[in-house]
């Protein structure tokens, strides 16, 4: 099936938004919308009802006009109206919440940073209530916390078992009605009465003590039956401001695993995964680039490579690095700026990776390897560091601010260019914020 321009434009819209606007946000006014038109530079979203649309025209309207005119690099207007989906999703038996039919663990990449929560993940759908009772997973956002978190529910459902899934903002909203429609007994009835229950986003309950209070009174009844709980939390239960040392003990009882920023692989990976799911044609060394654009956020990543296809479409042009540093150039100077290095330190891993000596590097040997080394060195100093063009010079062995700069530029435009070099440089990098003392060769 074709999709429609409209369509295409308000995905990659909604992957910025993603990161934009808190997830319950994002969900509640923009998760059931759809692209309907793009014409004249208008985009016409399609909404499920009135009350969602003028919400969207009071709150956000401006938020995503702004969006839209990055993405198609012209200004665009938004008008929103009610509209259903030309697809939908089948509900979900037992009328419980619907799991995100992309989110499996067969489309979940899973590299160093990941593994051992998708592990326990995988246990706690095969050994449910024995193996990890309860799951605690914790990260940042957009590392893919919701993803395993559904990927259970999925697994479990197809394995029979009834399973309740449940922001802890949904879990609030609903103690809340249920005590002021005198409906407890019924609430206590959906949450204790199933054999797996998922919780996202945990640490809503801050400041909400008779919510904490109930959910331990629901962790302690399903526990006690061996029913399977599985949590996600932007932080582990020790960071988790004023939680009870009673709550605290209860989700550290099974497992707390975490989940870190992908390296350069994993994020290659689930590019390649993406672009294959949604048949995007796109060049292995665009892909290179956009990994190594963004470092922290999957979904930033995700929602990356939807902005390139959509700019290469609306522009009728092939993906190539160049179209991609185009299509990111405001996204990429959002990533949060790496921790400061000092001069020395980067001159050293630079030296241990290209097999040169410290003395060769800062000296006035000119082979290639030594020269090419010695030019990385400068253009890794001026990236990680805020040194000068002088204090970088006088670093490398009393070189010109004018030498500096020269390296700088025709580093950074041969990395455009040669995948090698580019994949050499990230390499060493990544080594140097993984570890502050990398060998080297004197």
């Amino acid at each position: 099936m074709i999709v429609k321009p409209a369509q295409q434009i308000w995905e990659t819209a909604l992957g910025e938004l993603q990161i934009e606007v808190n997830k319950s946000n994002y969900r509640t006014w923009l998760g059931n919308t759809t692209g309907l038109s793009f014409k004249d530079g208008e985009l016409t979203v399609g909404v499920p009802n009135t009350f969602i649309a003028e919400y969207l025209e009071k709150n956000l309207c401006s938020l995503i006009e702004k969006v839209l005119t990055g993405i198609t690099r012209s200004k665009v207007r938004v008008s929103f109206c009610v509209g259903e989906p030309e697809e939908k999703l089948p509900t979900q038996p037992n009328n419980l919440p619907l799991f995100n039919p992309r989110y499996t663990f067969d489309s979940f990449i899973v590299g160093r940073s990941n593994q051992m929560a998708y592990a326990a993940a995988l246990q706690v759908v095969e050994n449910p209530g024995q193996a990890y009772n309860p799951l605690f997973i914790h990260g940042a956002a957009g590392l893919g916390k919701t993803h395993l978190l559904h990927a259970i529910g999925h697994a479990a459902v197809a394995n029979g078992l009834k399973v309740l899934y449940a922001s802890a903002e949904q879990f609030t909203n609903e103690l809340v009605s249920a005590i002021r429609e005198d409906r407890t007994g019924e609430f206590r009835k959906k949450y204790r009465g199933v054999d797996m229950l998922l919780v996202d986003d945990i640490q809503f309950f801050d400041g909400k003590e008779r919510t904490k209070e109930n959910f331990f009174y629901t962790f302690n009844e399903l526990h006690a039956h061996n029913r399977q709980i599985a949590i996600t939390s932007d932080c582990p239960p020790r960071q988790i401001p004023h939680l009870r040392e009673r709550l605290r003990s209860r989700f550290e009882w099974g497992l707390v695993a975490d989940l870190q920023p992908p390296d350069f692989d994993t994020r290659l990976a689930i590019l390649k995964t993406r672009a294959e799911q949604d048949k995007v044609d796109i060049t292995p060394d665009a892909l290179e680039f956009i990994a190594l654009q963004i470092k922290e956020n999957i979904r930033a990543l995700e929602g990356s490579l939807n902005r390139v296809t959509a700019y290469a479409r609306l522009l009728k042009a092939i993906v190539t690095p160049d179209l991609a540093a185009r299509a990111l150039e405001d996204i990429a100077r959002m990533e949060p700026e790496p921790a400061s290095l000092s001069p020395a330190l980067i001159a050293e891993a630079v030296a241990t990776d290209f097999q040169v000596t410290l003395s060769d590097l800062k000296g006035r040997k000119r082979n290639g390897a030594t020269v090419l080394a010695r030019q990385v060195s400068m253009y890794l100093i001026r990236q990680e560091t805020d040194c000068s063009l002088s204090e970088i010079g006088r670093e490398l062995g009393g070189r010109s601010p004018a030498t500096i700069s020269y390296a700088y530029e025709k580093i950074a435009n041969s990395i455009n260019n040669d995948p090698h070099l580019r994949r050499q440089v990230f390499n060493i990098q990544q080594r140097l914020h993984a570890s502050p003392e990398p060998a080297v060769r004197n």
